[in-house]
């Protein structure tokens, strides 16, 4: 397919543009052949005529695909040209911040300006043994290539570091280092790698500066070699040097700096050590004050020198040097203020007395005259005379200036020179990896001759990288046996000609320095008139004749050529030198004295530092001149081909540090620093070589599995490599566009992405149709849907409308009924009122009728009563009236007060204050009216019952004036005279009839207040009701809150409960973490001393004819729980010297002994001290009492002298036996000294039989005294106990707290038990306590043998008798109160002591078990009589507080002697084992004892134990048989053989029913050896088997069902309640293993993690094979094309893993703990570890692996952990808790399948993702990558909005997992219901030596 043919509508172009270098655009219509233009749209939407070049019609490049863009290769990119490989790189820095990115076999790393988290030990682990393509780009990938080729190739390896000032090339190269130090292995890595990032400031310090482009840029580059020895163990370093910028010592441009080591002294120099160097700002000397700016910002220089000066100390430079050092550099400082004048216009003068030089000549020790005269003159010679010349001022200042740069140098070198001192190493180098470190392509604006060099050194640079690209494709292509062409590439050979070889630049520069009047313009006009016209790449610039442009690799650099004369010969005057060189100052001297033995830079041997500086020979003066003409570019010529020859020597490795800006603004990319870099560094042209050939490649699986989806049925072949032939010969016609390798196919550049454009139309199309087909299907379901639902609507609605009319019938029915009644009920009820109302209405009538005929009689017969008695009445009527007069007065006055108080009372119940006084109280106040309610319906019923009574006296007298006026009107006659009086009357009755109308209008008015006053009561209170209501709501509310808030304050005591029970048992699990990590420590060590002790033995002399040395095994866990194990290891050192030679002393048990006896002298003296200060506490205790009983102690004192002169005397002879031994230990030398039969086993043989006895009775007088004190206590107690019960008063609280502590019968009980006390078997005392408490105060340690066995012995004798003499002191003491009392019963005590010592004597005779019992009885029978009689006593009170003394006294006493009891038997079972060694020596029979076994004891009468008739679960074996059953029963088990058929734990059961029958007839030296061998022989098998899987399982199982043996059968009652009646019966009896259960449990512990180890390492390789790259469901993802870098096909090849290995591997895993009986619990710890490992290594790879992070993959992901799941459901251990450990990789896989553009998504993402760290979210996002154009990548502004969620989440930051996090393993407790005499033993076990019993 043409090329021409890819430019169609809406194909995507990039076009040159000024500002972003290159911008992409999109093609408005098909190019044609004939167009002139392309119509083009830009990303902004504008549109663009892109105008052809008429005469070579070049196509703009074409833009990759999408899903090719952010690739880790860009080789993997279709189209190869530099717009591509510029997009590339700024999508993945910008919108994925990543960093590195691989271009061939070049890796980019692109400066992030901000400190990222992945160069931690997790990612050195992830990377470390990984293919270089398998993960993402990286510097530690680049260090594991070149650390694996080491190691492969067996070939020497560099890592060539460049770029511009502030790319980070030294970072990069630190990390470099970082990393092998740490994948190394060695023990001494780490401080290699100290001492190197230790030299980083020092040299920062003296090699970098400021400059316009850095603050901290290095002037210098350097090369360092690590060295490693044959097993890849870094051992050393070496530092090589070019090129340091002398001319910065004395000139700095603007804005830059001269050398921080100068202004990091000026800033310290207020310290009171720098005050003599006499400096002070920075801006007071000329050499540091020219930049104009001479601080950094963010740089505290004083804290930078003491980081200096701290580098210098770790690396060896004393303080003295330093001073040295400092005084050299101040000196160069006050060298460049000394100020020089012109005398004449020839010469120059420096004033008298100048103040810097009289400085500088007294720090650098020269004289002021010399070297100012020097400074201003200079010799001249020739062949007869010398001539002293003066110099002009221009001159001078130049010589000053020389000579600083000179002493610079002198200094720089010297410092390096101490540098690889301090990384030297002795061992012999095999191979090692270089880091170049080295300055890249610069161009300034001025370029002198230090870019000239830097330039020239990078084009030789590139002539290697380019060399050895060609030579990798050339090697490809061969290798895939391809046809292949010349690649034609850039050879910049004509370059490096024009600059190195004859009458080049160079060759004519130093020609010119020659010449005695040669100078800058000369040398100019000799190149322009040699190369101007003859060389293409040389050009002379128009406006300037001294300058000249060369056309290097990288740009055209134009070059002013002022100064390089100077710069290149860098002379100094040799009489200053020689000034300097007469100094006092040694530190100059010795800087100077590297000129004495320099020799040329061309033959410094490989592995050495390149001098730089001109080093003149002052041994010959005319070699001196030559090496001093020597010009710095011919010195820097030879040194960088040497350096190319070093580098050609090795196989490099190329990193290119891009910087991203100028700024340094985190991850922000300039595009056009980015291209002018990538030009320069060679990127460009690794692409373009490879575009040349074939870049894309892919294997055929790769190709088939990616463009399946083009191939029909029929082309699909059995053979994969002829189906993709037949495929691509169809799909591209052009058979030059690929070719066919053995295993790769290749591909021409844009080939890949026409492939892709058919792959993408083809599933296009596909989905298309898909499309169509799932749209119609979806219109017709919900065709169909709505269709149903109509008829459905249809349906209910007519339903409705039938049901809706039978309802209408029904009513009109209904209402037509109604209608009826209703009608019938009006007319009735009308003709009834009708009839009623006539009724009424007639008796009305008639009673109406009536009424007027009574009424007119009744007023006829009234008018005759009125006339009758009117007379009479008129004549009271006065005095009535009158009388009426004064009351009605009296009764308005009294109205009027009444209406004024009322009218007072409406307005005060009216006003604010009465309503507020009425709402204080609510509760009283609504009483208080009620009362007043009340009390106003009283007063209303009062006024009510006085108008009543008013109308009734109205009515009767109405009535007796009727009568009067009837009587008035009978005599109507008579008072015919009286007519005027009788209206008068009638007037007074109208008035009467007035006032009554006024009294009912009044009470009405007083009614209506009332009513008023009762309304507006009644709303009062019902406002205070309201109130009341409101207050209660509120209360309500209030109640609610209180109880919301309980609830809440109870959930959240709940919560924080539940949260202090999470963090407890993660603190308790992260203690048994620790716990378990130091066992696992602790066992790497212990199998790194057997190791060593092992080497030291094979490396050892042969032993000696007659012995062979016995294996030790001694683990500190046996030493731990034998005799003690500092005797352990002595025993050890014995039998391993008896190997080689007796006479030679083991030095590492000296030091040992030495240091031991250190702390022993250290403890004795705080023992000392305590003893002193309690003997001083009990002489001012008994002082008190010493006049009292001075008469009666004499007798005991007596006795006690005898006693101890007796000791004393035993003393002596002891130390006279010692001092025979050590003269004859002394006397014999070599291995004749310990010889059988020699003096000096003869003396100890004596000796110890001595010791033996005197032990026996030590021992005995022990018992003695112990029974006499024990049944004294008991005798008091029982005298107590009766005398509290007559007097219960006295001492009751004393006697009670003494029984609840149980001190009273401690002692009896103890001693009842000594034969089954737990002691036996316990932890015995450790060196230190028993050698302080047994040790003489000047023991000679080196006179004793080495084992120091027999010296604790004796040593321990003596102690004893002293401690046996204190304890007779101590009673002494106790007696003396006693005495007070018992005066007068002294002497029959005494006899009954006779008579008491009688009965022991006789007692001694009983076996020791009824030794103490007998006499227990006969001291209880006697004092308890003596007790009862001396209860009679004249003083009961006094006898009493002395008798509870005693007691506690005692009490105290008893414990001390039952703990130099229990030190007497250790002591003398230690005894017996020496003798019983000597015995066996001087018999010269030496028996092979098993790990950790000891040596019988001397037979001695035991209890024989009544054999049961029924077997009772124990198995006999004797004790000469121990060694085979440890044999047969666990070292030569085999899991796979025998044991496969076994009950499971049979092990373990027959090693317990063996311990079980030791602990029944009570032998605690075979318990104890029983159990050590038993531990030690695990031991043994797994570290002899330790990496099959089988084998430790098996022991694993047999280890913890041995330790729930112990437990279950152990006696303790928290482990017996899960057993039968029958295993309760079989629990231990006389011996506690609790000590030993611990062993076995962190033995078990070890084992464990030895599983997880065994485990991890058969699923390792696993893991990513078949969580990651294999396709589970297939066709899911397709292939992303690759570039040079190989990555790991993710199609499942013969030999690859896939998910169904691992799910079997797990399925055997699971059978075989099964199979051994492991316990259930365990095997869910174990299943979570396999769990956690398979999740932990997946997601690890994930997050360092951009192909894996895709829509697909996470599919496939989800797919594999549901089949992780599945298998946990079908094993029943979803509970175990290993789904929770894959629930980081579940919400990974679920991140890479959410949808991830809005904020609702990252809502989403953050609460899902509550496993995954911020830090992993972030990392999946930036890496996830389309692989397919129908997905699309995440937005960067998507990830800032998670990242801003997620900012509150307080987490680790670390980004991987941690793959060798262990969980803490517990053993819970899981007894067994197999009852032990129910088995058997099979006979494949060849255990028939075993006793059933």
């Amino acid at each position: 397919m043409a090329a021409s043919e890819l430019y169609t509508k809406y194909a995507r172009v990039w076009i040159p543009d000024p500002e972003e270098v290159w911008k992409s655009a999109e093609l408005l219509k098909d190019y044609k052949a004939a167009d002139s233009v392309l119509h083009l749209q830009l990303e902004d939407g504008k549109d663009l005529e892109y105008k052809l070049d008429p005469k070579t019609k070049n196509l703009p490049h074409l833009r990759n695909p999408d899903i090719l863009v952010g690739e880790n290769d860009l080789t993997a990119l279709s189209y190869l040209h530099e717009p591509a490989v510029l997009h590339n790189l700024k999508v993945r820095f910008i919108d994925s911040k990543l960093i590195y990115t691989y271009c061939g076999i070049v890796l980019v790393a692109i400066n992030p300006y901000e400190t990222l988290p992945i160069y931690g030990a997790d990612i050195i682990n992830a990377y470390s043994g990984q293919n270089m393509g398998d993960m993402d780009p990286h510097i530690f990938a680049v260090a594991e290539e070149a650390y694996k080729q080491m190691a492969r190739d067996e070939r020497n390896q560099s890592i060539i570091v460049s770029g511009e000032s502030g790319a980070g090339k030294t970072v990069s190269a630190k990390y470099a280092m970082r990393y092998f130090a740490t994948v190394s292995g060695s023990a001494s890595e780490a401080n290699v790698e100290e001492k190197v990032l230790a030299s980083n400031p020092i040299m920062e310090a003296i090699g970098n500066a400021k400059t316009t482009r850095n603050d901290n840029s290095s002037r210098f580059g350097k090369y360092i070699e690590i060295g490693f020895d044959k097993r890849y163990h870094i051992i050393g370093a070496n530092m090589r040097t070019y090129l340091l910028e002398k001319s910065r010592v004395v000139f700095q441009a603007d804005d830059e700096r001269n050398y921080h080591i100068f202004y990091q002294l000026c800033a310290a120099s207020r310290f009171p050590e720098l005050k003599a160097l006499k400096l002070g700002s920075a801006n007071d000397f000329h050499y540091t004050k020219q930049g104009r700016n001479p601080a950094i910002d963010g740089v505290d220089d004083a804290k930078e020198m003491s980081t200096t000066r701290q580098a210098f100390t770790l690396l060896g430079i004393n303080e003295s040097y330093q001073m040295g050092l400092f005084q050299v550099l101040a000196a160069i400082l006050h060298l460049g203020n000394v100020e020089v004048k012109d005398r004449d216009a020839d010469s120059s003068i420096i004033p008298p007395n100048n103040g810097h030089l009289l400085t500088f000549c007294e720090l650098m020790g020269v004289t002021y005259q010399d070297m100012s005269h020097w400074l201003c003159h200079k010799k001249l010679k020739t062949t007869s005379e010398t001539y002293i010349k003066p110099v002009p001022k221009l001159q001078a200042i130049n010589a000053r200036d020389a000579l600083a740069k000179h002493i610079y140098a002198k200094l720089f070198n010297w410092i390096v020179d101490h540098v690889n001192k301090a990384l030297h190493t002795t061992v012999k180098q095999h191979s090692f990896i270089g880091v170049l470190d080295i300055y890249g392509f610069e161009t300034f604006e001025i370029n002198s001759f230090e870019q000239f060099c830097i330039n020239y050194a990078n084009e030789k640079l590139q002539q290697q990288f380019n060399m050895h690209v060609f030579k990798l494709e050339q090697e490809e292509y061969m290798k895939e046996q391809i046809p292949w062409t010349l690649i034609d590439f850039y050879d910049n050979q004509p370059c490096i000609n024009l600059i190195e070889a004859k009458m080049g630049v160079l060759d004519l520069l130093d020609e010119e320095c020659k010449m005695p009047k040669g100078s800058d313009d000369s040398w100019a006009q000799k190149l322009y008139n040699t190369h101007l016209k003859t060389c293409a790449l040389f050009e002379k610039p128009r406006m300037s004749n001294k300058a000249f442009i060369i056309q290097h690799f990288a740009d055209k650099v134009e070059y002013q050529c002022e100064g390089f004369l100077e710069k290149n010969k860098d002379t100094v005057n040799e009489e200053q030198i020689r000034v300097l060189k007469a100094s006092k100052f040694d530190l100059l001297v010795e800087l100077f004295q590297d000129e004495e033995k320099a020799t040329s830079p061309t033959g410094a041997p490989t592995g050495k530092r390149t001098v730089l500086s001109v080093k003149p020979d002052k041994s010959r003066q005319g070699q001196a001149s030559k090496e001093h003409k020597k010009t710095v570019g011919l010195q820097f010529r030879n040194s960088l081909q040497l350096l190319m020859e070093t580098l050609n020597a090795t196989t490099p490795h190329y990193v290119r540090c891009i910087k991203p800006n100028d700024y340094k603004h985190a991850f922000t990319f300039d595009p056009k620093r980015a291209v002018q870099q990538l030009r320069a560094c060679g990127v460009l042209e690794t692409i373009r070589i490879s575009a040349a050939g074939f870049p894309s490649r892919w294997t055929y699986q790769e190709f088939f599995s990616r463009y399946r989806v083009l191939m029909k049925q029929k082309d699909v072949l059995p053979d994969k490599k002829l189906t993709c032939k037949n495929v691509l010969e169809k799909l591209v016609q052009d058979p030059d566009k690929y070719q066919f390798g053995k295993t790769k196919i290749f591909f021409r550049a844009g080939q890949v992405a026409y492939l892709e454009k058919l792959r993408a139309d083809k599933l296009r199309a596909a989905c298309i149709r898909i499309q169509k087909t799932i749209r119609c299907w979806l219109a017709r379901k919900k065709y169909l849907r709505m269709k149903g639902a109509a008829v459905t609507v249809q349906r209910y609605v007519r339903g409705h409308q039938a049901r809706c009319l039978a309802k209408f019938l029904r009513r009109t029915r209904a209402a037509v009924v109604v209608q009826k009644f209703q009608r019938m009920h009006v007319q009735r009820s009308r003709y009834r009122r009708m009839q009623a109302a006539a009724l009424a209405v007639q008796c009305i009538l008639r009673a109406y009728m009536a009424r007027q005929r009574y009424k007119a009689l009744v007023r006829e017969h009234r008018a005759v009563i009125i006339q009758k008695t009117v007379r009479g009445w008129l004549a009271r009527q006065w005095y009535k009236r009158t009388l009426a007069a004064v009351v009605r007065l009296q009764c308005c006055v009294r109205r009027m007060r009444a209406r004024r108080e009322l009218k007072k009372l409406k307005i005060e119940a009216r006003s604010v204050e009465h309503f507020k006084k009425l709402n204080i109280g609510m509760e009283n106040k609504i009483m208080q009216l009620q009362r007043r309610v009340d009390e106003q319906n009283k007063e209303n019923r009062l006024i009510s019952e006085r108008l009543m009574g008013l109308e009734s006296s109205h009515a009767a007298e109405g009535e007796r004036l009727r009568a009067e006026l009837s009587r008035l009107r009978s005599a109507e006659d008579d008072a015919k005279s009286n007519a005027n009086r009788v209206t008068t009357l009638l007037e007074e009755l109208a008035r009467l009839r007035k006032e009554l109308e006024t009294t009912r209008s009044e009470k009405k008015v007083i009614e209506d207040w009332a009513e008023t006053y009762r309304d507006e009561m009644e709303q009062m209170v019902a406002e205070l009701k309201e109130q009341n209501g409101l207050l209660k709501s509120e209360k309500d509310d209030l109640n609610r809150l209180i109880q919301e808030q309980n609830l809440q304050m109870t959930e959240k005591m709940c919560k924080a409960i539940q949260e202090e029970t999470q963090q407890l048992e993660t603190d308790l699990n992260e203690e048994r973490s620790r716990y378990q990590n130091l066992l696992t420590e602790h066992l790497r060590l212990e199998e790194r001393y057997d190791d060593l002790k092992e080497e030291i033995t094979l490396s050892m002399a042969v032993p000696k004819p007659g012995h062979r040395r016995t294996d030790s095994t001694h683990s500190s866990n046996e030493s731990e729980y034998t005799y003690n194990s500092e005797l352990a290891e002595s025993e050890e050192g014995s039998r391993g010297g008896e190997d080689v030679t007796r006479g030679n002393l083991d030095m590492s048990l000296f030091l040992k002994l030495q240091k031991r006896v250190t702390e022993l002298e250290q403890e004795k003296q705080s023992l000392q001290n305590e003893l002193d200060r309690r003997e001083e506490q009990f002489q001012r205790a008994r002082a008190r009492d010493d006049e009292q009983h001075k008469k009666a102690r004499s007798a005991e004192l007596e006795y006690e002298s005898l006693k101890r002169q007796e000791l004393e005397s035993e003393n002596k002879k002891l130390k006279h036996d010692l001092g025979e031994m050590r003269q004859s230990l002394s006397g014999s030398a070599g291995a004749t000294s310990a010889a059988p039969g020699s003096p000096a086993y003869k003396v100890l043989l004596d000796q110890l039989n001595a010791s033996c006895e005197e032990l026996e009775v030590r021992k005995e007088e022990v018992l003695i005294l112990r029974s006499q004190l024990v049944s004294q206590k008991e005798a008091m107690q029982h005298k107590d106990e009766k005398q509290t019960m007559t007097e219960p008063v006295l001492y009751v609280e004393d006697v009670q707290k003494m029984r609840d502590a149980g001190e009273i019968t401690q002692a009896y009980i103890s001693l009842k038990d000594t034969n089954r006390s737990p002691q036996f078997l316990r932890r015995p005392l450790e060196v230190n306590e028993l050698v302080n408490r047994l040790r003489s105060p000047n023991p000679d340690y080196h006179r004793l043998n080495e084992d120091g066995e027999l010296w604790l012995v004796y040593e321990g004798l003596k102690e004893t008798n002293r401690l046996l003499e204190t304890q007779l002191q101590a009673q002494r003491r106790s007696h003396e109160n006693e005495v007070e009392v018992l005066r007068g019963e002294l002497q029959s005590i005494k006899e009954e002591n006779n008579r008491q010592q009688q009965l022991l004597a006789q007692n001694l005779q009983l076996p020791p078990e009824a030794r103490i019992e007998a006499s227990l009885q006969h001291e209880i029978t006697r004092l308890t009589n003596e007790n009862l009689e001396m209860l009679n006593t004249d003083d009961p009170k006094k006898y009493r507080e002395y008798r509870l003394n005693v007691l506690r006294r005692m009490i105290d006493l008893m414990e001390q002697l039952e703990k130099q009891d229990r030190t007497v038997r250790k002591l003398k079972k230690q005894l017996k084992v020496f003798a019983k060694k000597i015995g066996e020596l001087e018999g010269g029979q030496v028996e092979n004892v098993s790990p950790g076994q000891t040596v019988d004891e001397p037979i001695r009468p035991v209890n024989i134990p009544r054999r049961e008739k029924d077997f009772q679960g124990m198995l006999e074996y004797k004790k000469e048989d121990e060694l085979k059953l440890v044999k047969n029963l666990i070292l030569e088990l085999k899991p796979r053989g025998v044991a496969v058929n076994l009950i499971p734990g049979l092990p373990a059961y027959i090693l317990f029913m063996c311990l079980r029958h030791a602990d029944y007839v009570n032998d605690d030296q075979k318990v104890r050896t029983l159990l050590t061998s038993t531990i030690n022989s695990i031991k043994k098998v797994l570290k002899k088997r330790g990496d099959d899987f089988e084998t430790v399982s098996f022991w694993l199982s047999n280890t913890c069902r041995f330790l729930h043996c112990l437990k279950q059968y152990s006696g303790d009652e928290q482990f017996m309640k899960f057993n039968t009646t029958k295993q309760n019966d079989h629990c231990l009896s006389n011996f506690d293993l609790a000590e030993y259960r611990q062993v076995l449990s962190d033995l078990a512990i070890q084992i464990y993690q030895q599983l997880i180890k065994c485990m991890e390492n058969i699923l390792q390789p696993m893991i990513v094979s078949g969580m990651l790259e294999h396709e589970t469901i297939q066709g899911v993802s397709g292939v992303k094309p690759t570039g040079l870098r190989k990555r790991t096909s993710s199609i499942a090849d013969e030999g690859t893993y896939t998910l169904d290995s691992i799910l079997r591997q797990l399925n055997s895993f699971h059978s075989i703990m099964c199979q051994h009986g492991t316990d259930p619990e365990l095997i869910k710890q174990v299943v979570k570890q396999q769990f956690y490992i398979i999740g932990a290594v997946t997601l690890n790879n994930l997050l360092l692996r951009k192909d894996m992070c895709s829509w697909s993959k996470g599919m496939q992901i989800r797919y594999n952990v549901s089949q992780l799941e599945e298998w946990l459901r079908d094993k029943n251990l979803m509970n175990c808790g290993a789904k929770e450990t894959l629930e980081p990789l579940i919400q990974a896989a679920q991140l890479l399948q959410v949808k991830k553009k809005t904020d609702e998504d990252a809502e989403a993402i953050c609460s899902m993702c509550n496993a995954l760290s911020t830090a992993q979210i972030v990392k999946v996002l930036n890496l996830y990558t389309p692989v397919n154009e129908f997905e699309e990548r995440v937005a960067v502004t998507f990830i800032r909005t998670i990242q801003s969620r997620l900012r509150d989440r307080m987490e680790s930051p670390q980004l991987l997992m941690d793959t060798k996090m262990i969980y803490p393993v517990t053993f819970p407790f899981n007894p067994s219901s197999l009852a032990l005499e129910t088995i058997q033993i099979p006979g494949s076990l060849n255990l028939t030596f075993l006793t059933r019993v």
